[in-house]
């Protein structure tokens, strides 16, 4: 497609393992600033008695328009993280889901122990020696769950160090990691899946992406922002919302320092205001990759002055 005396691809729909390389990477020289766009916003212009030629109608005339969005194509570097994140991700439903599973069967017989980690390293031990509360034959296979839930923790702790290890070693992760309720986690998830954060005009456009922003509804001049959409990156989405789940019980019990969210806690209940903290994250998440900045804590500010 031709703009502006500058050639550009775009692919709104391609099946699933066709690659769709970033021109930078070594790999992509089939294509030029290859991008791509949901092919939701290409729906809306089909016409009935869906088919090939009318898809492809719909593809041409939705890339032509001038208010579609493109995406960046993630270099192929970014396409490995995100690979090492859904492995990890995968090893953490799995363990959950034995974890579970052993824990249901065991109640069955009235043996239950806390939640957490503890609580199930509990239940654990007391498989290692036969006794009378749990049959032989149970016992047995509850063993081979608690061995697959170990093998499957010592792979998530080491996938979660690589991880980290690589985060250490980016400059850019580094900078992010100064963010309160960043770690490595949302900061290696934030670079691999954001190619070009200057594709998003502002910080409330990023934060709507990942879907922690209010739905907004006006009619007649009157704005009722609503619920949040949960539309979007959902992984990015729980990723912010869990750290600032953390950091705001960290702030709870040592003494909340920063007096935007001190008044965010007074006035609304705590679940709200840790969406809007996740929200506020990542604003300044969007800005310190535009702006190419560190953090700067605002609590800090008015002592360093």
């Amino acid at each position: 497609m031709r703009r502006g005396g500058d050639w550009k691809r775009g692919t709104v729909e391609r099946p699933v393992g066709a690659p769709v390389f970033d021109p930078t990477d070594e790999r992509g020289e089939e294509t030029e600033r290859a991008t791509s766009a949901s092919p939701r916003l290409s729906s809306t212009l089909l016409k009935r008695n869906k088919n090939d030629g009318r898809d492809a109608e719909g593809v041409c005339e939705a890339v032509t328009r001038p208010t579609m969005r493109f995406v960046p194509v993630k270099s192929i570097g970014q396409q490995a993280t995100l690979a090492v994140h859904s492995a990890r991700a995968l090893l953490v439903r799995q363990r959950t889901m034995v974890a579970n599973a052993l824990r249901a069967a065991l109640s069955e017989l009235g043996i239950v122990a806390a939640q957490g980690y503890e609580g199930l390293c509990a239940l654990m031990a007391r498989l290692e020696e036969p006794s009378q509360e749990i049959p032989e034959m149970m016992r047995g296979a509850l063993l081979m769950l608690a061995k697959h839930w170990q093998a499957l923790n010592a792979d998530e702790r080491a996938l979660e160090r690589q991880i980290a290890k690589a985060a250490r070693c980016d400059r850019d992760a580094k900078r992010l990691m100064e963010v309160p309720s960043v770690g490595p986690i949302i900061a290696s998830t934030v670079l691999a899946k954001v190619p070009d954060a200057k594709v998003f005009r502002s910080g409330r456009d990023f934060a709507a992406w990942i879907g922690i922003t209010g739905k907004d509804h006006g009619t007649g001049g009157k704005h009722r922002p609503g619920r949040i959409s949960k539309q979007g990156d959902r992984v990015l989405r729980a990723l912010l919302i869990s750290g600032a789940s953390a950091h705001l019980r960290q702030q709870k019990a040592r003494g909340v320092t920063d007096p935007w969210l001190r008044d965010l806690l007074a006035r609304r209940p705590y679940k709200v205001a840790m969406v809007a903290f996740a929200a506020k994250t990542a604003r300044i998440i969007w800005a310190m990759l535009v702006k190419g900045e560190t953090y700067r804590d605002r609590a800090s500010a008015p002592a360093a002055a």
